[in-house]
């Protein structure tokens, strides 16, 4: 049987799994027809985050958001979508044009944000009360 951190790591990768199909639906679609990676990258990586986003609230983490969940995510995907089209940049340029170039990039990039986002989201977005305050009988989470 699984635990509740194992089950939510299950399906942060369940969710992730659709955001890098709909990151790499649009990149393919975007890089085809325009040939440019800063442009393709950001536009692919954020419908995808967009989807993360919504899908981490309600399926992964539940309902559980701090105040500030959304400036959270906002800065967790803005850093990033940095390295992500760093990255991204490094592997095209670095290796001569190929079919396998563009998904090769991807992959890579996929890999080294994917760690990055789940830490994010698990320590800063959706992220468990710190501690409880009991003032005056009442229960406040901090």
């Amino acid at each position: 049987m699984t635990g509740p951190r194992t089950r939510r790591l299950l399906r942060y990768v369940a969710v992730g799994l659709g955001s890098v199909l709909i990151d790499a639906v649009v990149y393919a679609i975007l890089y085809s027809t325009t040939g440019n990676g800063w442009v393709s990258k950001p536009i692919a990586y954020i419908a995808g985050a967009v989807f993360s986003y919504f899908a981490n609230w309600r399926f992964t983490f539940g309902a559980r958001r701090g105040r500030f969940s959304e400036v959270a995510f906002v800065l967790v995907y803005l850093s990033s979508l940095a390295v992500n089209l760093l990255v991204n940049q490094l592997i095209l340029g670095s290796i001569e044009p190929t079919w396998w170039r563009a998904p090769l990039a991807f992959l890579v990039t996929t890999g080294f944000t994917t760690v990055w986002n789940y830490v994010g989201m698990s320590r800063f977005v959706f992220r468990e009360p710190v501690e409880q305050v009991v003032d005056e009988g009442r229960v406040e989470t901090l």
